[in-house]
């Protein structure tokens, strides 16, 4: 049997810690093959990828990355848009360049996340194989039922009229002035054809679409790209080996299972979130788990039996928890369905109003609007979720579903299937 020749791949993963991470276990799987996978983001993922074994481009620095994380409209339900439009500016000549450079003829696969533009044009200048690669349903369209967002959207029933109406407003007032912009100045710069709906139809014309959700977590919908493969989550949160932080371990091994709060990696402006969080495990007596880097975003003193660590690996820490308190990104929220753990979802921006809508879908989480994120609110909430044996049920028959994680193996042998034999 014919061996596969042996391929440059460059990964790009545009995004937040949990954006990356399944790039990195791509990057690590694929490399194990005996491939040469190359991962390009920003800088403050280099140690990860490094522990992982994989080069690294930085396409951006941490400095950057952290001003970007305190934008104050980074996780607004519209006017993110234009925060990620910036940011793709800034890093997109010096990504351009990188990357191109990186290209070896005839021995080159470019990988990209939904928001890593270059890799298309990358493999349209070059005619290399492309492999687009979807974390979340949000982000393929369809005229049958519509991703929830954080506005009004077509319910399923609506006319096929209206749909068209909605996506076509969605291009030309929040798309085109933003994302599309930014994208069009860079392929003008680089001698190729500006994009109409690059959020449409161009967002997947690759050699292969791959989708890290399963098709029982976001069902496929009739009109979604014929080629594109549901593989699974990728449930990959840690290097191999890594632990909880001891004083973490300490604080779990001292009382009953605590509530876990995050907001997510991608928001370093999240005190009332914390403040709320930290005051409902005071009302309701319950123990906390603040998780985040930021310590400027917890109120202080917590109460006795809170504490806030920088980081845990949450296929690790949810499972000793009562419930889980997030914003409802796509990461999160598969690591949640694998520990079994009930959930809170309080979306904010970008996908997490539809990861929330199919949750509490399933059965195994409830959903509470930013508005109402108050102590008592979230107080009551969590009393409905570690007293709703029917949910803990379900919870349990979801996690089932999620024990033999093959996402990652089935992802890497399709794109492995791109690579001609020698």
């Amino acid at each position: 049997m014919k061996a596969l020749t042996r391929v440059k791949i460059l990964i790009v993963a545009a995004g937040s810690h949990g954006d990356v991470l399944p790039f990195i276990a791509l990057g690590a799987e694929l490399r194990r093959r005996g491939h040469e996978p190359h991962l390009f983001a920003i800088a403050v993922f280099e140690p990860l990828a490094r522990q992982a074994g994989l080069p690294f481009t930085a396409l951006g620095s941490a400095e950057f990355y952290d001003g970007l994380l305190r934008h104050p409209d980074l996780n607004h339900p519209s006017r993110s848009l234009r925060v990620m439009a910036q940011a793709m500016e800034h890093t997109g000549a010096t990504a351009w360049a990188t990357l191109d450079a990186a290209v070896v003829p005839g021995q080159t696969l470019v990988v990209g996340s939904t928001l890593a533009f270059a890799t298309r044009s990358l493999a349209e200048r070059h005619g290399l194989p492309a492999v687009t690669v979807h974390l979340a349903p949000a982000v393929l369209r369809t005229l049958h039922t519509l991703p929830r967002h954080g506005g009004p959207v077509p319910g399923a029933r609506a006319p096929r009229w209206l749909k068209r109406l909605f996506w076509r407003l969605v291009d030309d007032f929040l798309v085109a002035p933003t994302l599309g912009a930014v994208l069009n100045r860079h392929r003008r710069a680089v001698g190729l054809a500006p994009v109409h709906r690059p959020m449409g139809d161009w967002l997947n014309q690759a050699d292969l679409v791959i989708g890290l959700f399963p098709d029982w977590y976001a069902p496929r919908q009739p009109d979604w790209p014929a080629g594109l493969v549901l593989t699974g989550f990728p449930l990959y949160d840690s290097a191999p080996g890594m632990d909880l932080p001891p004083e973490l371990e300490s604080f779990l091994a001292a009382g009953p299972p605590p509530v876990a709060f995050t907001s997510g990696t991608a928001t370093a402006r999240a005190l009332d979130f914390f403040t709320a969080s930290a005051e409902a495990c005071r009302l309701s007596g319950r123990r906390g788990v603040l998780l985040t880097r930021h310590a400027d975003q917890v109120p202080g003193p917590l109460p006795p039996d809170v504490v806030r660590v920088d980081y845990a690996p949450f296929s690790r820490l949810l499972p000793r928890c009562a419930a889980f308190v997030h914003h409802g990104g796509i990461g999160t929220i598969s690591q949640a369905l694998a520990a079994g753990v009930p959930q809170l979802i309080r979306p904010m921006a970008h996908d997490q109003f539809d990861n929330a809508a199919r949750t509490v879908a399933l059965g195994v989480g409830r959903q509470l609007p930013m508005r109402r994120y108050r102590p008592a609110a979230v107080a009551a909430a969590l009393e409905h979720l570690t007293d709703d044996h029917a949910m803990k049920r379900r919870c349990a028959e979801v996690a089932a579903r999620l024990v033999a994680d093959t996402a990652i193996t089935e992802a890497c042998d399709r794109i492995l299937a791109l690579v001609p034999r020698r």
